[in-house]
């Protein structure tokens, strides 16, 4: 195999990466209260356009707003208590930058991985590592 053709198969092997980490945004929560109970109606979009399972979102935001709560038939957040949007979007924030967003080059290019027992956090545009919380 010549330079060109190892060149050639170097680029179409690279991950396609659109734009700067601005075209990353947060999407804003959708909630509404039923009695003592907020439901996030968005909430599996949101984990769709995190890229992460629906489960491990929702334990964070169990954790983070330090309640309890289950996922519904129609896939919508339940969650114990009352919760203004802006609670909930500081929440969704948070995990964003804890499990979404690149430590090193900002972009939402991630994926979990589970090594020796730890979360790792693993960008397919730089190809940063850095272990998570959990």
């Amino acid at each position: 195999m010549d330079y060109d053709e190892m060149l050639e198969r170097g680029i179409e092997e690279t991950p396609e990466i659109e734009g700067s980490g601005d075209r990353f945004e947060v999407p804003d929560p959708e909630v509404r209260q039923e009695g003592n109970v907020t439901v996030f109606e968005n909430f599996r979009t949101v984990c769709g356009d995190f890229g992460r399972e629906p489960e491990h979102v929702f334990k964070f935001l169990q954790d983070e707003l330090g309640t309890s709560g289950h996922i519904d038939e129609s896939e919508r957040a339940r969650l114990t208590g009352e919760f203004d949007q802006r609670r909930i979007r500081e929440a969704i924030e948070a995990y964003a930058e804890e499990y979404v967003l690149c430590p090193e080059c900002g972009l939402p290019d991630t994926q979990l991985d589970r090594e020796q027992g730890a979360v790792v956090l693993r960008c397919e545009a730089c190809g940063a590592r850095s272990a998570t919380s959990g």
